[in-house]
């Protein structure tokens, strides 16, 4: 199992984490879901106190990753498998992202 912290705006907004299965889970936190002045991260993963599971990355976090050349650049500098998208948005979104939401890697 991996875990990674999703940020919106630098705050601490929820968690997806990768299953040993290879299945994808995503849930906002407690906090995040009680403040109702925070938004969703995306309008595909809508404020729920419900966990979002997919066999699948959420199609809003495989947007985020790189494609391409620069994918492949990526990968062969970080020796990442190229169909590795946990990792691969572990070390593409951790600062600099086009959108408000960043990834970190739970330890």
């Amino acid at each position: 199992m991996r875990q990674a912290e999703i940020h919106f705006k630098g705050e601490k907004a929820g968690l997806l984490t990768q299953l040993d299965s290879g299945h994808f889970v995503y849930e906002y936190n407690d906090i995040w879901m009680a403040d109702t002045s925070k938004s969703s991260i995306s309008l595909t993963l809508p404020k729920s106190n419900t966990k979002y599971e997919s066999d699948y990355l959420f199609p809003f976090f495989y947007n985020m990753l790189p494609e391409g050349t620069n994918k492949q650049v990526v990968c062969k500098h970080m020796r990442i498998d190229t169909n590795d998208y946990f990792s691969l948005l572990l070390i593409t979104a951790r600062y600099d992202t086009i959108g408000a939401v960043t990834v970190k890697k739970v330890n």
